[in-house]
């Protein structure tokens, strides 16, 4: 069993009374998982969602470690007061780490081998004695990429829960420190980690005969019924730790029958990064659009201009294979209809490269639009879908359908290694990459924009076909994310 240096020798006497409890059921924590087994599988099925298989996961107060296994990380390690805990937790589960110590001693910290990619706290804030106190040690186990999941129980269920433990329904647990969803962000601020969301779930802890699943995959979701929620969950990403600043940004410009927009993007397009890259990905156009860019390219031999044909169809296809092709550490969409004016592009550049965000989406319904810029039922349309997105996406959409997007090349590659979870599904793409960086957990920041009417060729955007596109998308993320 080990030990880790610099654990303090003496703790608080309620932190040594939470500590001989939990040595004392250490041996009985077992049994009393089994028979909550269909609370602890709805717990894990919302964990599993957030934290992939073969993730680097640290987890703080770990008892016996079956969280930790069941997550199936590629390195693991666990943290606890309990040495009856830990002991029981390295027989069970040899391949992983566990350590006896107090988590909130910075020494513990400093000793542990991060960074990890994920830092899972359920129920532990509830013995802590210092929150924010721990919270501000954890940086020096994260890098920008990490994750911090906060798991914890809503205080409206504690006289259930007391119930639950006098009728040996329920393991006995010491008293709490009570934590609203509210409580747990102001402590994440105070220690410098920002909530990217924060989610309540699991409406019945029991079974009730398959209805539980029911109740907490659909009914859990409704306002109102989810204040009611027994879960809660934060999701946070630390805000001392940022990447090298990036230097490089590749523009991506799907372009299909935009012949007379060519000359424009790369003339209006600013210098904001020290290397910049345009790729141009031509869509099979029947406007003589490949001629151009090649006219262009020739004319601005000054500049890092790229072409190539689009292998297949359908504005994703395109940008992806944009991205492919891109060697900045910043990949940009630009739409060669131009309506995003291109001298706007810096904004986004500066939210990403500040660190302010990692999803940056562009917004077209904040200022004025011009005249003809957007036809009136489509942007009922938007802002109707913006409010279903910011719902079931945890953070806030108010254009999902806004073409300029901006991510780090390599949180793309990450988007890209697990977008099987998702398949092929959006022909536009938009919605792979707002559904992608939400599974993530990246931060989304939207930039407004001018949006501007066309000056060449006709719009590729059908109302109703595309329409019906949005109510599919809604219906998609409404079971693939939002109801786990």
């Amino acid at each position: 069993m080990s030990v880790m240096p610099g654990a303090p020798p003496l703790l608080s006497p309620r932190k040594e009374a939470i500590r001989s409890r939990a040595d004392a059921a250490a041996p009985e924590r077992a049994k009393w998982r089994r028979r909550a087994a269909f609370f602890h599988s709805e717990d894990l099925r919302y964990l599993k969602f957030l934290i992939p298989q073969g993730a680097r996961v640290l987890e703080i107060g770990c008892c016996t470690g079956e969280l930790l296994a069941e997550l199936k990380p590629s390195f693991g390690v666990g943290v606890d007061l309990s040495a009856a805990s830990i002991e029981l937790a390295r027989r069970a589960y040899p391949n992983l780490h566990f350590y006896v110590a107090d988590v909130e001693a910075p020494d513990l910290i400093r000793s542990l081998p991060g960074p990890f990619d994920f830092i899972v706290i359920v129920d532990t804030l509830g013995s802590l004695d210092d929150c924010q106190s721990m919270f501000e040690n954890l940086h020096t186990l994260c890098s920008r990429e990490t994750r911090l999941i906060v798991g914890y129980y809503s205080h409206l269920w504690y006289p259930l829960l007391k119930l639950a433990e006098s009728l040996s329904l329920k393991m006995p647990v010491p008293p709490q420190n009570v934590l609203a969803p509210d409580d747990i962000v102001a402590l994440a601020a105070l220690g410098d980690f920002e909530a990217i969301k924060s989610e309540r779930r699991l409406l019945s802890p029991l079974r009730l005969f398959g209805l539980g699943r029911l109740l907490n995959r659909f009914v859990a979701l409704l306002p109102l019924i989810n204040s009611l929620c027994l879960r809660h969950y934060t999701v946070c990403r630390p805000l001392r730790c940022p990447d090298e600043p990036p230097r490089s940004a590749s523009i991506v410009i799907p372009a299909r029958n935009e012949r007379g927009n060519i000359a424009a993007a790369v003339r209006r397009i600013p210098q904001f990064a020290q290397m910049q890259q345009i790729i141009f990905v031509e869509g099979h156009s029947r406007d003589d659009t490949w001629s151009e860019i090649e006219r262009v390219i020739a004319a601005h031999p000054q500049r890092d201009i790229k072409a190539l044909h689009q292998p297949g169809t359908g504005k994703a296809d395109a940008v992806y294979a944009g991205f492919a092709a891109a060697s900045g550490d910043v990949l940009m969409i630009l739409d060669a209809d131009l309506t995003m004016p291109p001298e706007q592009l810096p904004k986004f550049w500066e939210a990403i490269r500040s660190g302010k965000g990692e999803f940056i989406n562009g917004t077209r319904l904040v200022y004025p639009l011009e005249h003809d810029a957007m036809r009136f039922l489509n942007l009922i349309a938007n802002k109707l879908f913006s409010q279903a997105f910011t719902w079931l996406l945890g953070q806030r959409f108010t254009d999902t359908l806004c073409g300029t997007k901006v991510l780090r090349r390599s949180d793309y590659e990450r988007l890209k290694a697990g977008r099987s979870y998702f398949g092929e599904f959006d022909p536009f793409g938009d919605f792979d990459l707002i559904f992608g960086a939400s599974k993530l957990n990246l931060k989304v920041v939207e930039v407004p924009i001018r949006y501007a009417s066309r000056t060449y060729g006709e719009t590729q955007i059908s109302r109703f076909r595309h329409g019906l596109l949005l109510l599919r998308m809604v219906m998609f993320a409404l079971l693939r994310i939002k109801a786990q």
